[in-house]
């Protein structure tokens, strides 16, 4: 009982926090259960489909593959498709972290797990499209080219910063998924 109070204690405070908010100020708390519902469910629609896609790149791409094309020595072709490949995804930001720790799995280069999970949160196609359309092309256009230098040198920043004992534990626990 006490592992599953300290593997879920941030649910329980929340399902509280929503019982309390019911109790004391019903108006509140029925809309904090509607948004906690709904976003629930987009959890469920979104995230079973991730990981099967996830289970059959693990399956399907071998891990040299991924060394191959974004390892350690993958250099420019690494950045490119990481930036490629967190572009063209689609699904909330918390969908891109399960596929990073396959990637890191794989053998891809920490850098270049960080510029895949930047370019996902920043420069997907859908959401540069929608910019252009509401915003304008200029708009769009001088977002992407501020954020992409941004992204590289914040994903090589961290990178050297953080200790090869540091990085190892990340990759440690990217295995455990």
């Amino acid at each position: 009982m006490k592992t599953f109070i300290k593997k879920y204690k941030l649910f329980l405070f929340l399902v509280i926090i929503n019982f309390l908010l019911i109790i004391f100020y019903p108006t509140a708390g029925s809309k904090s259960v509607e948004i906690s519902l709904k976003s629930l469910i987009e959890m469920f629609i979104i995230v079973p489909p991730i990981f099967l896609l996830l289970g059959l790149f693990d399956v399907w791409v071998p891990r040299e593959t991924i060394i191959k094309l974004m390892g350690e020595n993958s250099g420019l072709l690494g950045i490119s498709l990481a930036l490629l490949l967190g572009s063209f995804s689609a699904g909330p930001l918390y969908a891109a972290f399960p596929v990073a720790a396959v990637l890191m799995n794989k053998g891809s280069k920490f850098s270049n797990v960080l510029l895949f999970v930047g370019a996902w949160a920043t420069t997907k196609i859908p959401m540069l499209l929608f910019e252009a359309g509401s915003m304008g092309w200029q708009f769009m256009l001088t977002r992407l080219i501020i954020n992409i230098p941004g992204i590289i040198i914040m994903a090589y920043l961290v990178e050297m910063t953080i200790s090869y004992k540091e990085k190892e534990l990340i990759y440690l626990e990217g295995l455990s998924l």
